[in-house]
């Protein structure tokens, strides 16, 4: 696979639709081409200290924030007709769609590939478990920086460009 956005989004909650950070890396003829990070401010607007724990966002860090359309009309520039690749692609395309219903945008029919999946193929039981920064790791990335959507998004791009 040369050709693709790689995609991540950290959560405020437990609803799908409160998507506070989103990472995009675009790689195009199989090189990064282009990044794109950016707060969002929550919907619905609070946090769980379970997803405060994981990423390390809080509500200080969104409360000035762009909501999630004037986010994704940038991002979404930049992906033009590529597909999507995705750690557990269950998780952030489940996000995609949901803050699309909430705020009663359009959802176009993105195709999404999962490294998840592609790693138990092409690892199997070599490995203890098939977690982003195992895999990661495994195709010689060093995610130093897990769980910020950005650099989850190029480990992502990275084990793509590896195992896809």
């Amino acid at each position: 696979m040369t050709d693709f956005a790689a995609i991540d989004f950290e959560t405020a909650n437990e609803q799908p639709s409160s998507v506070c950070s989103v990472g995009l890396v675009i790689v195009r003829e199989g090189l990064v081409t282009d990044t794109f990070y950016s707060l969002i401010h929550p919907e619905p607007d609070y946090y769980q200290w379970f997803c405060m724990r994981v990423h390390g966002l809080c509500q200080d860090d969104t409360e000035d924030a762009p909501v999630f359309p004037e986010v994704w009309r940038k991002a979404a520039h930049l992906i033009g007709g590529l597909p999507l690749v995705a750690h557990n692609s269950r998780f952030d395309e489940g996000c995609l769609k949901a803050v699309h219903r909430v705020y009663q945008m359009d959802y176009p029919d993105y195709v999404f590939h999962d490294t998840l999946a592609a790693s138990r193929r092409y690892f199997g039981r070599s490995l203890p478990n098939h977690q982003l920064q195992t895999v990661a790791a495994a195709c010689g990335y060093d995610l130093t920086r897990h769980h910020h959507a950005l650099a989850d998004a190029e480990a992502c791009a990275y084990i793509a460009m590896k195992i896809l």
